[in-house]
């Protein structure tokens, strides 16, 4: 492999460039899930929006395979590759909160905890994911689903603006003004489209949550599941919990004799009082009979990062998933036969509920089509041993071949693996063919095409 010109690059660039013969190569080509194990040719780690336009402009005049991470936590490992080059914004962390607006001002090496810190002073968030650790930029691209959706709806009905690089280096802002056709794509469009410098979100008052477990034993999960998919129709949208198989981790947290039982739980994040959420939650929490139930105020960036400890940087990642307009009771079983087969302490299935204000928003308006969902799946299986590997994978892939014809056809960007061009297609639906024009005028050769990639129009 002929040597890459470098010094081209150096003198355009205040960053830092990393190849192989660097000794901080092996920790900088590491990314989140640790069944990916590339070797990028060159990790140009930016510290500003020059150094991505020199970056961007270096690959494309090289013909170089050209990755771009943020936060790193992309599950099938598209924010790096083999023998190209990775530009890498994660030193990029610059935020601006605006209360008078109830604004925040993003930069593209962000992780949702960073925006939690700064928004959190201000008695605001921004709706997000789940884990404190995600990257802005991934998380925000595929669509966003988070605690907060079912209220305020998803991150991109949040996005006010963007600032990309794009594949010809040059540097545009894409608003409801400016680039409209691109401030689309870029909602649930994915990294298809350019680098993402920063992000402009609208914020909204959220302080102290109430937030905590519900958990069943596995024999009543029929009973359980089929009252939460009815319950989650009706309730106010300042509930939120997501359905769950899992093992119940060894933490402090959870009496010694749940430790390592497999239960199906439900995971509460609601924002009105005290009052109201007992009253709106009581019915659900009174199925059958819970094992544990506890639900108590907390910080919001609390709750974001309160599984950071458990789904740690290196861990054996698989996952698949789908869209649910609704579950009917041959779907519910199963989820009961699968679910109750989790494999390993960390792996679970999650259903995340994704109607109230999300559905609010119309299927063509953004590039994230599934309006009409009522769930978005995901099955993960995790483990921190390599030798476990092909158990999770699996079990993951059994489960997700037993609920696949009961789905709407397509999954949640964000929890997909490198699947194909026809499960891509099956995300954007409809709106794909739109995709394609807007990749065929912004990218016309493909460049950013390590991602779950539009390809441009004929």
């Amino acid at each position: 492999m002929p040597a890459l010109p470098i010094d081209q690059l150096k003198s355009s660039f205040r960053g830092e460039l990393i190849q192989a013969t660097d000794a901080n190569y092996e920790s900088a080509r590491k990314v989140y899930n640790g069944m990916i194990d590339k070797r990028p040719q060159l990790i140009a780690k930016c510290v500003d929006v020059a150094d991505v336009i020199a970056a961007v402009n270096f690959g494309r005049e090289n013909n170089l395979l050209t990755a771009i991470r943020g936060g790193g936590h992309n599950g099938a490992g598209l924010g790096t590759c083999d023998d190209g080059l990775v530009i890498d914004v994660s030193r990029m962390k610059g935020i601006r909160v605006n209360p008078a607006e109830k604004t925040v001002r993003v930069e593209g090496g962000c992780v949702w905890g960073d925006v939690d810190h700064a928004t959190h002073a201000f008695g605001m968030a921004a709706p997000c994911g789940f884990i404190s650790t995600t990257g802005v930029a991934g998380l925000t691209l595929g669509g966003g689903i988070g605690y907060l959706t079912r209220r305020y709806a998803l991150t991109i009905d949040n996005l006010l603006s963007v600032d990309m690089v794009l594949a010809d280096g040059s540097f545009v802002t894409a608003d409801s003004n400016n680039n409209t056709d691109l401030f689309w794509a870029v909602r649930g469009g994915g990294g298809n489209f350019g680098v993402i410098t920063s992000f402009e979100f609208r914020l909204h008052p959220v302080d102290m949550v109430h937030f905590g477990p519900t958990f069943w034993p596995l024999e009543q999960a029929g009973e359980v599941l089929r009252a939460y998919r009815d319950f989650i129709k009706q309730a106010p949208e300042e509930v939120n919990g997501f359905f769950a198989f899992l093992v119940v981790p060894p933490a402090p947290m959870f009496p010694d004799h749940l430790h390592m039982k497999k239960v199906c739980a439900i995971v509460w994040c609601c924002t009105g009082s005290a009052e109201h959420t007992e009253a709106a939650t009581k019915s659900m929490r009174s199925v059958g009979t819970p094992l544990l139930d506890h639900v108590g105020p907390a910080p919001f960036p609390v709750v974001q990062s309160i599984f950071d400890g458990l789904f740690v940087t290196g861990l054996q990642w698989y996952w698949r998933a789908d869209n649910f307009t609704d579950l009917n009771d041959a779907a519910i079983a199963e989820h009961v036969k699968h679910g109750s087969q989790v494999p390993t302490m960390l792996s679970t299935m999650h259903l995340y509920p994704v109607n109230g204000a999300a559905q609010r928003v119309g299927k063509n308006d953004t590039a994230y089509s599934f309006r009409e969902a009522l769930f978005a799946e995901v099955i993960v299986g995790v483990d921190p041993d390599p030798a476990n590997a092909e158990k999770i994978t699996n079990w993951c892939k059994s489960y997700w071949d037993a609920l696949h014809p009961y789905s709407a056809g397509g999954g949640y960007l964000n929890f997909m693996m490198d699947e194909g061009q026809e499960r891509v297609q099956a995300c954007y639906r409809d709106n794909y063919k739109r995709l394609a024009e807007i990749k065929k005028r912004y990218d016309p050769k493909n460049f950013f095409r390590v991602n779950q990639n539009i390809r441009p129009a004929a």
